[in-house]
């Protein structure tokens, strides 16, 4: 049998295994089992994208579960793909033209689209590759795209049951346009960030030339297209001008002086600016009043004919020229700072122009109740339950959601238009005219929001609208793991969908995790130059590493704060498992130790066993919950101070015994925990398990072919009170030594001074502590007197003392314990005083005077008990002052 390295070489090992796992087909389900189904289906990156952070600990949180439903013996899917990113990929495309010199619309749509495949071709796979990097046991046999063609399939079919429903419906409204996409944007895909702008307070001279009205705005340049100033009925600045005529400048445009509800008299001058075709509020003003509504700017965001002399400028230099002409005609009264939420698109960070266009909807009102009725009634529930309320405010307020885009690439709309009237219809009725009989149609340029395709991911992947064998297995899932950030995106929209076209919620269990931030709380994105580049830091410290420590930073409900240096705490822990594991590896030998009969093993061995029971139990439970990190934190003590530091060097005891029942006792307890801790440690760690595993003896298949540890098995309390009571006495021994400078090498003599009921079990452990105290005598009974000069400290019950004859210097700790001592009276006074407090006696609840009382006791306890070792230390009797 081949010993295990002295060091862990983890590019090595993840390479290695990684590409072992697929060839055995290890992260298919088996579809035969006939064990309950587990289902994930991964948010699909998009193409565009390459691995960053929040990848990784999306990402790494699935591979955990995944993992782990696989060991507890579920049949497991986890299915993976990428989206075609429309506007990203498109943008991508556009830049590599540019780079050849080579236009758009000369190239044409049908080359141009070609294009984009040719580059999802070359370029697509790049974050599915650093997937397995990170060692995601995704199903790749099943990897779907949604461009392929049954996923095209999916969406044809969903737009045309909406539109035969009137769910889908074209019209002109209000929407978010990008400029520099050149498409229209739902509303989500619009971030909304505070920035310090400025408040133009402009005058409008009266048509009547009885004065003027002052108008406040951030965009002047948008007064081009105002079509009425709006005052509130109620204000009485204004009751005498409701009705009344004001000339724009520079336009020269009458508009009417309406009253509305929704003006807040204390914006500005109270007096607003109406432009219904560049704002949302002014947009529902329009319609309230029957406003004319004209747009000023055009696709690309430069003035359009309607801005009259400023004509053809972009939206800055129109805003500069406004503003020149009114302060030259003496109409630009002043100009303030003013801080406001400015739209942004979510891809290129363009900032969005409110403008009206002819667009495709979707109507959410009549999808949105079913799915708000799933999560009230618990058919799905969000981690952490918080997220429910943002689900239910968003819902509730729900409004159409723009689904078409003025792109290339992406699923083109499937409706034709009649050449001769411009009747629509869909593919089928492109025969003839249903309206004039013409034979010649034209399909609608648009293609669809990125996320219609998307919506449909936890059905279509699985060869929707056919019923096939892998929709009925897999349909619905279990978990979708994501960022809050995309709960309205796709979250929200696939509950809708699954609901209306499978009758059946998507998964049952939504976990949200947070946003990888930096240690001064910037989320990381590339374009800040704040997040390190994943692949850098894997091939640093290894994937294992990486994946260990974000998940160890994660909170159960806030965002993660990473910094590079931090992947040292999955670095040090994989170490220690890799160094500990070669400990029990060695000490097994290359053959495994006769488990019959079994054996009763020693005090050590049934308390490791305790623990791990619990520490199994409650990793399970947590993983459950989805509180991630705080299994991490229980593996990473439990392996590294309960295992290492205490039950493997207390197993040296029994290893080095000449009685061979108690090495073999010994030995099949340290490969046993050792097993079912790999098994645990599996779904966060899978190379680094995988590699221990196949050295260990007897075992010639997969870790990944194991099982979970058995859940139930009861811990042993009354075995783990008398470690603790043992491990106290150890640490007090340690402490002293550290408090003394007693240097570890140097054996030491103790005492300890213990109720007779404690005296049999420091008994029995007396050749632990021996070897973990380096201790070369014990005393031990409820009789002992204090050695004089000696430390002392208090474990348990227990006293210990510490001989310091020839050891330390004596003052120093003569001084350490007064100064202790000093510490411990103020306590005291302090609590005595409390107690004896009227006024809090009469006030405090009597949880906290109870709890008062026990702490003033055991201060009383601790005065005593330190009182009497200095006094043992300076040489008086007990009970002579100090």
């Amino acid at each position: 049998m081949a010993r295990l390295p002295k060091t862990y070489d983890a590019p090595d090992v993840e390479s290695r295994w990684y590409e072992r796992w697929v060839k055995d087909g290890r992260f298919g389900p088996e579809a035969s089992s006939g064990a309950e189904r587990y289902v994930i289906m991964i948010p699909p990156p998009n193409i565009t994208g390459i691995l960053h952070m929040g990848h990784i600990l999306n990402n790494g949180l699935q591979d955990i579960l995944i993992r782990w439903q696989r060991l507890k013996g579920r049949e497991v899917l986890w299915l993976p793909g990428t989206d075609h990113a429309g506007i990203a990929t498109q943008n991508k495309v556009k830049a590599q033209l540019r780079s050849e010199d080579v236009d758009m619309e000369a190239l044409g749509r049908a080359a141009f689209v070609d294009r984009c495949w040719e580059w999802r071709n070359q370029f697509g796979g790049t974050i599915t590759k650093q997937l397995r990097r990170l060692g995601c046991s995704l199903d790749w046999d099943r990897e779907r795209f949604t461009l392929d063609e049954g996923l095209s399939r999916a969406v044809r079919e969903v737009f045309v049951r909406l539109y035969k429903e009137g769910l889908i419906y074209r019209g002109d409204y209000l929407v978010n346009w990008c400029p520099e996409c050149g498409s229209a944007l739902s509303d989500e895909e619009v971030e909304h960030r505070e920035a310090k702008g400025n408040l133009w307070y402009l005058n409008y001279p009266r048509a009547d030339g009885e004065g003027h009205v002052t108008v406040a705005t951030t965009r002047p340049e948008t007064m081009l297209g105002d079509t009425a100033v709006a005052v509130h009925p109620g204000d009485e600045r204004y009751r005498d001008l409701i009705g009344k005529t004001v000339r724009l400048p520079i336009v020269e445009r009458k508009v009417p002086v309406i009253a509305d509800e929704w003006v807040d008299p204390e914006f500005g001058t109270g007096a607003v600016k109406v432009t219904p075709g560049h704002d949302p509020n002014d947009f529902e003003i329009g319609k309230r009043h029957g406003l004319t509504i004209i747009s000023i700017l055009d696709a690309r965001g430069r003035t359009t004919e309607a801005a009259g002399p400023l004509a053809g400028l972009s939206r800055e230099a129109a805003r500069d020229e406004v503003v020149r002409r009114f302060d030259e005609a003496g109409l630009l009264v002043k100009k303030t700072e003013h801080t406001h939420a400015i739209g942004h698109c979510y891809r290129d960070k363009t900032v969005v122009e409110p403008t009206v266009s002819r667009q495709w909807f979707v109507r959410m009102e009549p999808l949105a109740q079913p799915a708000i009725d799933a999560v009230r009634d618990g058919r799905v529930r969000f981690y952490p339950e918080r997220w429910t309320k943002t689900y239910f405010n968003w819902m509730e307020n729900i409004r159409d959601w723009c689904i078409s885009r003025q792109l290339w690439w992406g699923h083109r709309i499937p409706i034709w238009y009649c050449t001769g009237c411009g009747e629509e219809h869909l593919e089928e009725e492109t025969t003839r005219c249903k309206s004039c009989g013409a034979e010649s149609f034209e399909q609608d340029p648009d293609v669809l929001d990125t996320w219609f395709s998307s919506w449909l991911w936890p059905f279509s992947t699985l060869g929707w609208p056919e019923e096939t064998d892998d929709l009925a297995a897999y349909y619905p899932g279990n978990t979708l793991v994501t960022g809050p950030d995309i709960i309205f995106f796709w979250v929200a929209r696939m509950i809708m969908a699954g609901l209306k076209f499978r009758g059946d919620v998507p998964f049952r269990e939504v976990y949200l995790h947070g946003i990888v931030r930096d240690d001064t709380g910037r989320k990381m994105e590339k374009t800040l130059g704040n997040s390190p580049d994943p692949l850098d830091v894997i091939a640093k410290y290894g994937a294992d590493a990486l994946r260990f420590t974000m998940i160890y930073l994660t909170p159960k409900d806030g965002d993660v704060a990473f910094a590079e240096k931090k992947v040292e705490t999955g670095l040090f822990f994989a170490n220690k498992v890799w160094q500990v594991s070669r400990f029990v590896l060695m000490n097994v030998g290359g053959t495994r130790p006769d488990p019959s009969p079994v054996p009763r093993g020693s005090g050590a061995d049934r308390w490791i066993r305790s623990r791990f029971a619990a520490v199994s139990n409650e990793v399970d439970a947590y993983l459950g919950r989805y509180e991630f990190s705080e299994a991490a934190h229980l593996l990473y003590d439990f392996i590294w101070h309960e295992y290492c530091d205490w039950y493997v060097e207390m197993s040296k005891v029994h290893l080095r015994s000449d009685d061979a029942e108690e090495q073999r006792a010994a030995r099949i307890t340290l490969l046993e925990i050792l097993e079912s801790l790999l098994r645990l440690l599996h779904p966060f760690m899978p190379f680094l398990t995988e590699e221990i595993w196949s050295f260990i003896p007897g075992r010639d298949d997969s870790i990944m072919a194991e099982s979970w540890p058995a859940v139930g098995k009861a811990s042993d309390a009354a075995i783990d009170e008398r470690m603790k009571v043992v491990q106290s006495v150890i640490t007090a021994v340690r402490n002293i030594r550290s408090e003394t400078n007693v240097g570890h090498r140097k054996e030491v003599r103790i005492s300890l001074r213990t109720p007779a009921e404690v005296a049999g079990l420091l008994e029995e452990a007396r050749p632990y502590m021996s070897l973990l105290a380096k201790a070369s005598s014990i005393e031990i009974g409820p009789e002992i007197e204090p050695p004089a000069p000696s430390s002392a400290a208090v474990a348990d019950g227990v006293e210990v003392f510490v001989h310091l004859e020839g050891l330390v210097d004596l003052e120093s700790e003569r001084a350490r314990l007064s100064k202790e001592l000093e510490k411990v009276n103020n306590l005291y006074q302090s609590a005595f005083n409390k107690l004896n407090n009227s006024d809090f006696l009469e006030r405090a609840p009597k949880d906290v005077i109870e709890r008062e009382r026990r702490r003033l006791e055991n201060l009383e306890s601790d005065r005593e008990k330190l009182s009497r070792n200095l006094a043992v230390l300076t040489g008086t009797s007990e009970g002579e002052d100090s």
